[in-house]
């Protein structure tokens, strides 16, 4: 699920804020985070980029780890109950920013 948020908080803050960790730079200026629900999987993944007036998210859940050696590849979800609740807890913390 893909969104944006405006504010003029650092990338930092922002991953701080909404309570994810384990920060890895993507190409394109794009950081990879995570929120994990328990043991490592399921666990909410996030990417982040900055825009001029805020950050655009692209939110989904990985299921499980990959597969097979080598693989991005997972058991992803990309829509459904648990992703918009979380992209609206996400929201919930720019609203008014």
């Amino acid at each position: 699920m893909k969104f944006k948020v405006k504010t003029n908080k650092s990338m930092s803050d922002v991953v701080r804020t909404v309570g994810y960790s384990e920060t890895y730079l993507q190409d394109g200026g794009q950081v990879s985070v995570v929120k994990k629900l328990g043991g490592d999987y399921p666990r909410f993944h996030l990417y982040i980029k900055k825009e001029n007036d805020g950050f655009n998210f692209d939110l989904h859940l990985d299921q499980k780890k990959p597969s097979y050696g080598g693989s991005h590849a997972h058991s992803g979800e990309y829509d459904g109950e648990l992703i918009e609740q979380e992209s609206e807890r996400i929201k919930s913390f720019f609203k008014g920013a």
